[in-house]
């Protein structure tokens, strides 16, 4: 990659190439219409990156890195400072499950990047997967267990923990909407989310929240 082009530019290329691959996928994206999106020429494309490879890598991990950042925020917001321990995994989950809204170019990207794993570069792969998403329950594990240390979760191994809070909350979320592309109804929403923490509480709360009608905190 060359370093002679303008960062306006590059932000545009970027831009573009994020929709692009989103709607077209990675093996059928080209860089004509990646140029003519971004509103740039190839050879304005070509200053800033060497290939398809290289720029889909780009916009993937920034993609993934801006969405654990936010995520990364929302944890420090709901979860350092526990008052209600059910509301506030709630509100976590609820905040969680909007980023796929706030990100819905990211977010067609990897629906693009799922549907065509196997022709995705091992090497970009790789990088995605560790910048997004996908390993957010790794860096949720010490903040669950922070809260096991006062004695309101139960906890033997806090990423797995952390993993099950995901998949019980906004996996089915994501799965449900296909990542955005069929928005869930609003109450539908709701209560997947609620239902999920109740469940993670059934699991990793402390005895006294384990029996069938039991208080929440």
């Amino acid at each position: 990659m060359t370093s002679t082009g303008r960062p306006e530019k590059r932000r545009a290329i970027m831009d573009g190439a994020r929709r692009v691959f989103g709607r077209d996928g990675y093996t059928r994206a080209s860089m004509d219409a990646i140029a003519d999106e971004a509103k740039v020429s190839k050879r304005t494309i070509y200053n800033h990156f060497a290939d398809k490879e290289q720029l889909f890598q780009a916009v993937a991990v920034e993609g993934g890195q801006q969405v654990t950042d936010a995520i990364r925020r929302l944890m420090d917001l709901h979860l350092l400072k526990i008052l209600d321990l059910e509301e506030d995994l709630l509100a976590f989950s609820r905040d969680r499950a909007a980023t796929i809204t706030e990100f819905p170019d990211h977010f067609a990207l990897v629906r693009a990047l799922e549907a065509e794993v196997t022709r995705i570069p091992g090497p970009v792969l790789e990088r995605w997967i560790a910048a997004g998403p996908q390993t957010a329950h790794e860096r949720l594990a010490p903040y669950l267990a922070r809260i096991a240390e006062r004695g309101l979760l139960v906890l033997d191994d806090p990423v797995t923990a952390a993993l099950h809070l995901g998949q019980l909350t906004v996996a089915t979320i994501i799965q449900r909407s296909f990542y955005g592309a069929l928005p869930l109804p609003a109450e539908e929403t709701e209560r997947v989310l609620r239902d999920g923490v109740r469940a993670f509480l059934r699991i990793y709360g402390p005895p006294s929240l384990r029996s069938p009608g039991a208080a929440s905190f």
